[in-house]
């Protein structure tokens, strides 16, 4: 590969913050909030033009759809809390015993939360370099409109979901070859849909999680679940979808009277590293295609469909996986399914995974407790990651990838921040018990 040097150059400082949150999606935000509430001044820094992530970029307004048996348990705090305020506004629908977020709305109550909690916003900008001192991270280049400047912090949290910043600094980081990483989406949603006609039809094939790995031999539980796969089956033995590795089959979410499902999540691209700009690109393009022939195997095969058309598409591929940090503590398989217990927990999440070949719905009301050692990086000093990223083997990503556990750990991330400024002690030497007892005064549930 050819390459240039770039001429060293001084950088204009945007900002100098106590905690600065890199990733504006249920992690994030929820970092943001806690350290904001635990009385840091705190800047959160997105891409895109609002916060939310996979909520309002891919369009998955379906935090806790595990949560249909009343045996579940919660971890509670500012996950459920998302919940609770978009049913407030009158911005989501009632399912079970969770709440499908109104993924529109809900771009307005993110800058409502963030604003009444006195965090400083900055989208539309990227990250893309840290500034060290040593091994401690000192804050992040960032390109903008705005021209390349500088964000300097005293704390650092890495939300990014791809671990870009710890990877920068240095952070010891896993990822597997793309053709062993998890599926990317496209996700979709239709107008002029026949709500009734298409729900008698869903109740009349009623579908459990277990059918969601047909292909990909997922296992367990028998939870109604709003799997689709009927039509699309068809529509490929028809030859109206191509035969190719790309799985397109959906669940739902939202629907509205007027005659919107406002959730497909329907095409599930394997071999593309989420990482490569190149692989991104193709993604995108071609997942939009595959969205195409999706809506008309929806409207030749499925009723309630037959005058059906495009309403959106995502702006953002939905990613499940990418690198992961190597952490303090690494979370394991035998510890998501053995309700493994932490003197450093800074939440709990109940036993519900989804991905990397198995599928288990908490049905049962056990849970595990999340430790502080997953979010706290190797090697560098003053960062903590949040979300999709955190240290953890491929069994455990399957659970630590959910939206609700990466408000877990978001919300632990921004609360060991702020305690850690406010003991002047950095990130790895933390009084766990004050960060626990400020958690549970957030509403979390450590234990």
């Amino acid at each position: 590969m050819k390459s240039i040097r770039e001429p060293a150059r001084t950088l204009p400082v945007m900002a100098e913050t106590d905690v600065l949150v890199i990733g504006g999606g249920p992690g994030g935000m929820s970092a943001a909030l806690a350290a904001a509430r635990t009385g840091a001044e705190t800047m959160l820094v997105e891409r895109y033009g609002c916060f939310g992530g996979v909520i309002t970029q891919s369009m998955i307004g379906t935090l806790a759809w595990y949560r249909s048996n009343a045996c579940t348990v919660d971890a509670g705090g500012i996950g459920v809390e998302f919940e609770q305020r978009a049913k407030a506004m009158g911005a989501s629908l009632s399912i079970f015993l969770y709440e499908v977020v109104d993924t529109e709305v809900f771009k307005f109550i993110a800058d409502q939360m963030i604003q009444a909690a006195g965090i400083i916003p900055v989208l539309h900008c990227m990250t893309v370099d840290v500034i060290m001192e040593g091994s401690t991270i000192k804050g992040v280049v960032t390109e903008s409109k705005s021209g390349r400047q500088a964000i300097l912090a005293k704390r650092v949290i890495d939300a990014t979901g791809d671990a870009d910043i710890a990877y920068r600094a240095g952070v010891p980081c896993l990822m597997d070859p793309k053709n062993k990483l998890e599926e990317v989406s496209v996700n979709f949603g239709c107008s002029g849909v026949d709500i009734d006609k298409f729900l008698n039809y869903t109740l009349s094939k009623p579908s459990s999680i277990a059918d969601w790995g047909e292909d990909s031999g997922e296992k367990e539980s028998g939870e109604f679940s709003t799997f689709l796969l009927e039509p699309f089956k068809k529509a490929r033995e028809a030859g109206e979808i191509p035969d190719t590795s790309t799985r397109v089959q959906s669940y739902w979410g939202n629907f509205t009277d007027a005659g919107e499902v406002t959730s497909l999540n329907a095409i599930h691209m394997p071999d593309i590293d989420p990482t490569d700009v190149r692989d991104l690109t193709k993604a995108e393009i071609e997942g939009r295609q595959y969205v195409m022939w999706a809506v008309e195997a929806l409207k030749k095969y499925t009723p309630g469909f037959e005058k059906a058309r495009l309403r959106t598409m995502g702006a953002s591929l939905g990613v499940r996986e990418s690198r992961k940090i190597e952490g303090a503590y690494n979370i394991t398989e035998d510890d998501v399914l053995h309700q493994a217990k932490f003197d450093d927990s800074i939440g709990i999440f109940p036993e519900f995974l989804d991905g990397n070949h198995i599928a288990v719905m908490p049905s049962t009301g056990r849970y595990f407790q999340v430790p502080y050692g997953i979010i706290l990086p190797q090697k560098v000093e003053n960062l903590l990651v949040a979300g999709r990223c955190v240290a953890g083997d491929k069994v455990s990503h399957a659970a630590t990838r959910q939206m609700m556990c990466c408000t877990v750990t978001g919300q632990g991330a921004g609360v060991a921040a702020a305690v850690s400024l406010k003991d002047n002690v950095p990130c790895s030497r933390v009084n766990i018990a004050e960060v626990q007892k400020v958690l549970k005064k957030q509403g979390v549930r450590i234990a």
